[in-house]
């Protein structure tokens, strides 16, 4: 039951993560059919004791369709012909996940132009129609 460092305050418990291997698909030579080297990473989101509510809340947002109903992330990783870099590269994406949903987003505050800029552009306009009704013909 070892604690899985992801930030300063969160530690994820190893037994949450629920890993099964795959053979991978794709070229791999003499040993393509021998080893299971896909590693398919499974992490119950709703159900963690380790996550704050508002981080879940982000993580399950983030995860989009690698989440299932029951609120269970999925990853896949089968890049490497290794089992062991597969399972790295694949707790690497999990806690990068998880560290991008502890960022809280700014709320946006809606802003509406200076009366000075309004004034700018009015006059920016005024300008180019002067120059565009001087293209054209003469009048007599």
């Amino acid at each position: 039951m070892p604690l899985l460092p992801v930030t300063r305050s969160i530690a994820i418990d190893s037994d949450e993560l629920e890993e099964s291997f795959a053979r991978s698909s794709g070229p791999g030579g003499q040993s393509v059919n021998t080893t299971d080297s896909a590693v398919m990473l499974r992490f119950d989101v709703r159900n963690s004791p380790n996550l704050p509510e508002m981080v879940k809340a982000r993580l399950e947002l983030l995860a989009g369709s690698r989440l299932t109903r029951d609120g269970v992330l999925v990853l896949k990783s089968e890049g490497a012909r290794s089992q062991l870099l597969n399972r790295q590269e694949v707790r690497e994406r999990l806690f990068e996940l998880i560290r991008e949903a502890t960022i809280v987003p700014k709320k946006r505050r809606p802003t509406r132009p200076s009366k000075a800029a309004k004034a700018r552009r009015m006059e920016g306009k005024a300008k180019r129609s002067t120059v565009k009704s001087l293209r054209g013909k003469p009048i007599d």
